[in-house]
């Protein structure tokens, strides 16, 4: 459930923001693509994964012509990869050495977590997650579990969006700060942690899976999948985390997004793909302002 709560903080705040990808030789991707329209402007959507295998190749060839005919890129950081503010950010709002998690987990939860941490390749189990407040220590398990797969944090698709933007000169922006997307962790209740703690745990168990799957749809372009294995399994359960890191988030974009439409030009956004899956997506709360929205036909 980690995975869910996840912002866009860069590999060095433990990338909060985390879907991966498993690459397998199999079908030529086809992650979707989005666009949304104005009188005299274009904004391509598409949905990422911040995680990859070394040297993945996922850039169909309609992502790669929208990338190149737009003016600009749209993040929802601007530079996800400020190693040095990100982990200034995660010990000013992650570490909390005077209530160490062995003080707030009863033993046979504690006794889950160090077996856990060990099997995520943390030798010193639990030990290392002790100074962590609940959220940071989920977030550490859970993507020490998919390095330990073997998976790299600097191979996610903003990075290299980052890149290619940066390397043609065009502008990149962000939606939010990186001190913004942690503290939408940060300033969660305790309890609500403890349980982000508690079925990261589970997740843990069931390995990589679900992530796997998860990957197999995005890979696709299967939205319907994505909704059921991204948004279906924390807005019912968890509503008022539901509506702060999706609904409450997709609403202030929609709102920067219209702006865009009104204008000229062609933009590319790329965020978080659940954000463009289930009741609550940016495409719908940018069709209720009015704005038309429609899967990108493929490029072949």
């Amino acid at each position: 459930m980690a995975r869910s709560f996840r912002t866009r903080a860069g590999a060095a705040a433990l990338a909060l923001a985390g879907l991966v990808v498993l690459m397998a030789g199999r079908a030529a991707a086809e992650p979707a693509l989005w666009v949304a329209t104005g009188s005299g402007a274009t904004v391509y959507l598409f949905g990422t994964i911040h995680v990859l295998r070394r040297d993945a190749a996922w850039e169909a060839p309609d992502i790669a012509a929208a990338l190149a005919a737009s003016q600009a890129l749209w993040l929802e950081i601007a530079d996800p990869g400020d190693a040095s503010q990100a982990q200034a950010l995660t010990r000013q709002l992650g570490l909390d050495r005077q209530h160490p998690l062995s003080s707030m987990l009863p033993p046979p939860l504690l006794a889950r977590l160090d077996a856990a941490a060990r099997t995520a390749g943390l030798p010193a189990g639990e030990k290392t997650l002790e100074p962590m407040r609940p959220w940071l220590a989920a977030v550490a398990l859970e993507d020490g579990l998919l390095v330990h797969a073997g998976y790299d944090p600097a191979s996610g698709v903003e990075p290299q969006l980052l890149r290619q933007a940066t390397q043609a000169g065009k502008p990149v922006h962000g939606f939010e700060s990186m001190a913004q997307q942690l503290h939408f962790l940060a300033d969660l209740p305790a309890d609500l942690q403890l349980q982000m703690l508690e079925n990261t745990l589970r997740d843990i168990d069931r390995g990589t899976r679900e992530i796997d799957a998860l990957v197999e749809a995005w890979m696709r372009g299967d939205e319907a999948a994505i909704a059921r294995s991204m948004i279906d399994e924390m807005r019912k359960p968890f509503p008022t985390l539901y509506r702060t890191l999706f609904v409450t988030r997709n609403e202030a974009w929609a709102q920067t997004i219209a702006q865009m439409t009104r204008g000229t030009g062609v933009t590319f956004v790329a965020v978080g793909a659940a954000h463009l899956a289930g009741p609550d997506s940016l495409q719908r709360a940018l069709q209720r302002r009015g704005i038309a929205v429609k899967r990108a036909e493929r490029t072949k």
